[in-house]
């Protein structure tokens, strides 16, 4: 009962009832909030440390960034989520909100397109600079199971980039389809398929988190260095987790948690790594059975830099 009238004294402000709102479509950083507010940061700070005592919102620190989202789970969880269905839709000043909340994620998005375009050509070797391509290539292969199968059947790689893992797993696949939001990173990637002769590969423009594709037609789906550039790596796991069919896998390759903000800076990371327990829940959610880690060191740029890659394998 405590806890209850907590959450109803926290939540029993406008404004705090409209950062709910706003933070019930993905996590946003405080930079951000005050934007949509129209807020002095000091005062949307305020507010948002009293949603966060009483459980109504979770906050986690990445660097020098803080992104902050409604709680999913606890009491607090189960409050939000009931007090997000009462709110009205056609509420003049959440549309209002809704309208900002579009515009920063729109521009966002558009930082992160930038980036890709400025950096198509030589995206390959920039991963390179951070991660050894070789040794997470090979563990790839075998967490897919390429020694156990003469074919692996049908793979889809969501955000394809330059179509290094369609390259990769051409031999092994029956077919591959390469999905990217970048014309000019699918540029690159059919350049790079055509130069090596691949035929059973394809790349397609499309939305990772909304794939052009039939449910249940894939045998392993991938994400390859994919996740920290997204806003919302859960809801890319539970499409890539549809695309699958019954004992299919999906291979998420990406950077454990680490402190290097200059990939934030620099590179448009969204995320400074994912962490096993998150990825394992959201796994869970979008219904794999299983998920598996592998951790792989590597190198970065300059000899104190030193990054783990993660290898996540889920099983449908």
């Amino acid at each position: 009962m405590d806890a209850l009238l907590a959450g109803l004294r926290a939540v029993a402000e406008s404004t705090r009832l409209r950062l709910l709102a706003i933070l019930a479509g993905g996590e946003l950083t405080v930079s951000e909030i005050t934007r949509v507010m129209h807020q002095s940061q000091p005062r949307v700070s305020r507010h948002l440390k009293l949603l966060c005592d009483a459980g109504l919102l979770e906050r986690s620190r990445e660097g020098a960034w803080a992104f902050y989202r409604v709680a999913r789970s606890s009491h607090g969880g189960g409050l939000a989520a009931a007090l997000l269905e009462l709110l009205p839709e056609d509420d003049a000043g959440l549309a209002r909100d809704r309208e900002r909340l579009a515009l920063v994620r729109s521009e966002r998005a558009e930082r992160a397109a930038a980036y890709f375009r400025e950096n198509a050509e030589r995206w390959d070797s920039i991963r390179d600079l951070h991660v050894g391509e070789t040794a997470v290539e090979q563990a790839m292969l075998e967490a897919a199971g390429a020694g156990e199968l003469p074919v692996l059947g049908d793979l889809v790689d969501l955000g394809t980039g330059t179509g290094r893992v369609l390259e990769l797993f051409s031999p092994r696949v029956g077919r591959g389809t390469g999905i990217d939001s970048s014309r000019e990173m699918l540029n690159v990637a059919r350049a790079n398929l055509g130069a090596r002769g691949i035929v059973n590969c394809q790349v397609r423009l499309g939305d990772l988190y909304d794939v052009p594709m039939e449910s249940g037609c894939a045998d392993v789906v991938t994400l390859h260095h994919v996740l920290h550039f997204l806003d919302d790596p859960a809801a890319a796991i539970r499409e890539g987790a549809r695309l699958l069919r019954p004992r299919g896998r999906l291979l998420v390759v990406d950077f454990a948690p680490h402190a290097l903000d200059f990939l934030r800076t620099e590179h448009a990371h969204r995320r400074l790594g994912l962490a096993d327990e998150e990825m394992e829940s959201w796994c869970k959610s979008a219904g794999l059975a299983t998920c598996e880690v592998r951790h792989l060191e590597s190198t970065g740029a300059n000899s104190h830099e030193t990054l783990t890659v993660s290898l996540w394998t889920a099983t449908r």
